[in-house]
């Protein structure tokens, strides 16, 4: 199997993959999406841009690449109803782990995290959710359907817990669901210094990350679907995504909404696929780090500091 492009440029062929760790997952949907279009050519602008990356990576002191990146085909639209799509993606994604992978997702519109989430649940048990987005998702339907990338979070939080960052669009229907429900959101700007915290108190020891592009403020990554000025920078991100990596077992993870067009796309792709390959990098690192300490080959009080790296 060789896929056209590769994330990074790395190798992807059948043996390349059979020893990877990490397996990229385009999946080029965009059926519910209801303002500007275009997250269909996300997946491929991203790969396209990661070409440019540098495999050694200067905050990991590491060449990420060496963890095993490989690239699957992508996960052909079904076109005949969101809830479809969402079985297609949950049956190629519990492929992966059924293989010992970790599945990254590139969208394609915010739908496709349900199907991810239905197999990470059927695989670990004590599965928790965060969601990096400006918008809550929360919603139990939206023009007559319960599947779609505004409901997406509603139905997640149906199968798993969930912790979200960075809400700063919302329906006062889903304001009150929160409310009611006391559930974990940290609207952007946060109200609490200890907000970091708070998210890692709500996430259980196995995370799935899933990240809207939107969830940046939109003079930093305008190229999104629906833009919301007024967001979490790029240092607001890491330091909540380095706290997740060291402190919980991120078994796979989602970028989404990436609305990419002409010059400014390309910048807004690149920057993404920054943010997949560090986070690999993290995930990777700590898992080592925790292999290392289950085998008795570094202390616990030398993972805590390594933890902390960053």
């Amino acid at each position: 199997m060789q896929v056209a492009q590769a994330y990074a440029g790395l190798d992807s062929s059948h043996t390349s993959i059979d020893a990877a760790r990490f397996v990229i997952l385009p999946v080029p949907y965009e059926a519910t999406t209801e303002w500007l279009s275009g997250t269909r050519h996300a997946p491929d602008r991203i790969i396209e841009s990661s070409r440019l990356l540098e495999l050694y990576d200067h905050e990991l002191n590491r060449d990420i690449s060496r963890a095993g990146i490989a690239t699957a085909p992508a996960i052909q639209p079904v076109l005949s109803g969101p809830e479809s799509m969402v079985a297609r993606v949950k049956d190629e994604v519990s492929h992966w782990l059924s293989r010992g992978k970790i599945p990254v997702l590139l969208g394609g519109e915010h739908t496709i995290t349900l199907g991810a989430v239905q197999a990470m649940r059927a695989t670990y048990a004590d599965l928790s959710v965060l969601h990096l987005d400006a918008h809550a998702d929360l919603r139990d339907e939206y023009f007559g359907a319960r599947c779609s990338q505004a409901t997406v979070m509603r139905r997640v939080r149906e199968l798993c817990p969930a912790a979200q960052m960075g809400v700063r669009a919302i329906s006062e229907a889903e304001r009150t669901y929160v409310d009611e429900n006391r559930l974990p959101v940290v609207f952007w700007p946060p109200t609490s210094d200890c907000w970091i915290e708070d998210v890692l108190e709500a996430l259980s020891n196995t995370v799935y990350v899933t990240i809207d592009a939107d969830v940046f403020d939109s003079a930093i990554l305008p190229s999104v679907g629906t833009p919301e000025p007024d967001g979490p920078g790029w240092q607001d991100v890491w330091s909540l995504l380095r706290a997740v990596a060291g402190s919980r077992h991120i078994a796979g993870f989602d970028v989404v909404e990436l609305a990419p067009e002409g010059r400014l796309g390309d910048v807004c792709a690149y920057t993404l696929a920054k943010l997949i390959y560090r986070l690999i990098g993290y995930i990777q690192m700590h898992n080592e780090q925790r292999e290392a300490s289950n085998s008795g080959r570094i202390s616990d009080n030398d993972q805590r500091e390594a933890s902390n790296h960053g």
